[in-house]
């Protein structure tokens, strides 16, 4: 017997309405479930307890960056495996380079539209979408 398991993405971004944008357009067009953070502590202590399948990372945020945040993910054995997407205003070429150098699967400028979303995330990681 097959089971279909819904795939699990946590997005951490210190704006509200991008975090909103973001969940709606990644349940109701992808059919994930989606967890939140506003923070990158909050996103990594997130990340650790509740073992997402991708993490959607804003580049920009007070107190601790998606840079910094995206190296605890990786230097922790718990959250090293789980695949990340930066979220950013700032998407030039060297910028991009850079993110990637560091490992991430894949940067999505903003604003996005929310209606691609969910189609650019499954592509990044190569999701079969429903």
């Amino acid at each position: 017997m097959l089971i279909l398991t819904t795939k699990r993405i946590l997005v951490i971004d210190d704006a509200e309405d991008i975090r909103e944008v973001a969940q709606v357009s990644l349940e109701v067009v992808g059919g994930w479930e989606v967890l939140t953070a506003c923070s990158g502590r909050e996103g990594v202590a997130k990340a650790v307890a509740e073992q997402p399948d991708a993490i959607l990372l804003d580049v920009m945020m007070p107190d601790q960056d998606g840079p910094t945040t995206f190296l605890q993910l990786q230097a922790n054995n718990a959250t090293q495996h789980i695949p990340v997407i930066l979220l950013t205003a700032k998407a030039l070429a060297g910028d991009r380079r850079m993110f990637a150098d560091l490992g991430v699967v894949r940067v999505i400028a903003k604003p996005f539209e929310p209606m691609f979303l969910a189609a650019q995330v499954a592509e990044a990681l190569g999701w079969e979408q429903e």
